[in-house]
């Protein structure tokens, strides 16, 4: 059988505490479990049906920055899907008060926001247009992205296709 979706990303932190903190206060992450006085915290993203969607785990402090992409292999980032552009909006504004939005880029069918977490590991947090209002000009491109237009376009309320936008 072939695989059919993430189930749930690890990531090593400074800090589990704060690093759960974050995602719960800008995404709204709920903590389903803790272990160890915190040193390992499992996250569960608020419409998720999996047991949890994000591990973290403190490794201390100490630690260096990741060197992934610059001077090392490794994850580039997480995507989460948001089912509206009314919800993007919000993040993004939560995530430029907080300091974390990095980047806003329309790629023709997925319109994303790029944020790092604080320990500069980037993720993103994407609405995909419907399979059903794909047209000739949602080709994939690298474009900054406009909410406002987007949503005159598709309605802040028009829920998001899943996946790749296929139909269902």
């Amino acid at each position: 059988m072939p695989v059919t979706r993430m189930n749930h990303a690890v990531l090593y932190v400074r800090d589990a505490t704060r690093t759960a903190a974050f995602y719960r206060e800008l995404l709204d992450f709920r903590v389903v479990m803790e272990m160890a006085g915190g040193k390992a915290i499992f996250l569960q993203a608020p419409a998720s049906t999996n047991d949890h969607d994000l591990g973290l785990f403190t490794v201390g402090e100490g630690a260096a920055a990741s060197g992934a992409g610059r001077s090392t292999v490794g994850l580039y980032h997480i995507a989460w899907e948001v089912d509206t552009l009314d919800e993007l909006e919000r993040i993004q504004t939560l995530l430029a008060e907080r300091g974390a939005l990095v980047g806003a880029t329309d790629h023709g069918t997925t319109k994303a926001l790029y944020a790092h977490d604080p320990d500069g590991l980037e993720f993103e947090v994407s609405w995909l247009v419907p399979a059903a209002l794909i047209t000739e000009d949602s080709q994939a491109r690298m474009a900054p992205l406009d909410i406002a237009a987007e949503k005159a376009r598709f309605g802040g309320a028009t829920r998001g296709g899943v996946g790749v936008s296929i139909p269902a």
